[in-house]
């Protein structure tokens, strides 16, 4: 009777978690499973274990998506971003096949061992917008998967690269890839520009908007306005050049 109801139980679990798809103690609990059932299971070899409490079943191949969507209730304000957001959504210049996933969120969270072997991966909370800015504004999960993790639209996207740019990100690239984004929407883009709490940002979304000629250029300007003064603005970067952005 005892093996039967335990049958069961791996029955309703591989039921309640599809292949591919990692899962923690809490999620175990809400299906009955205690602290030390999950122990017996692990034993048992019906389960292998991840990291801390999080697990998979044997022999199993874990997707990338199901696992960027099981961090996203882990780390507050957890999603895709800067050049990898851009990329997914279409707009990229000869990104490698191995490219580093970009990932934002919030406080000092990091990302654990387990998906960093299987997904290399660049994790940052360094974001660029005000606190003013709305709550999830600028961030959508992908038209063809709905229910999966948020990843920035093109402009606010587009704003996270070029924060990144003489940290993690080259000038030439940067700007490579700001030239085939050329569909930004204008409202979009002026309420993240007001937002932007990082001058660097601004200056250079506007000077290259300008000097590429994009579509957008005015627009990003004229919600600018009140950030790019008259002078050259110079920034050091971190490789110890300088850059310089003409007024």
């Amino acid at each position: 009777m005892a093996l039967t109801k335990r049958h069961n139980l791996i029955q309703r679990l591989q039921t309640a978690f599809p292949r591919g798809k990692p899962f923690d103690h809490q999620q175990l609990a809400k299906l009955g499973v205690s602290s030390a059932l999950a122990h017996h299971y692990l034993k048992s070899g019906w389960l292998t274990r991840l990291g801390r409490g999080v697990f998979m079943f044997p022999n199993d191949t874990l997707r990338r998506d199901d696992c960027l969507k099981f961090l996203s209730r882990q780390i507050p304000g957890f999603h895709v971003g800067g050049k990898t957001a851009l990329a997914w959504r279409g707009v990229r210049h000869n990104l490698p096949t191995r490219e580093p996933l970009s990932l934002w969120g919030e406080g000092k969270a990091s990302l654990p061992e387990w998906f960093e072997k299987l997904f290399p991966s660049r994790y940052t909370t360094r974001n660029p917008f005000s606190p003013r800015l709305p709550k999830n504004f600028g961030l959508q999960p992908l038209p063809e998967t709905p229910d999966g993790v948020f990843v920035s639209v093109p402009e606010r996207a587009l704003l996270e690269m070029l924060s990144e740019v003489g940290v993690h990100q080259g000038i030439e690239e940067a700007r490579n890839i700001m030239e085939g984004a050329r569909s930004l929407r204008p409202e979009v883009l002026t309420t993240l520009l007001k937002n932007c709490r990082r001058v660097k940002v601004v200056r250079l979304c506007v000077s290259w908007a300008e000097e590429l000629n994009l579509p957008w250029a005015a627009a990003a300007k004229k919600a600018a306005e009140k950030r790019l003064g008259r002078g050259r603005w110079v920034h050091r970067l971190k490789d110890g050049t300088y850059l310089v952005l003409k007024p």
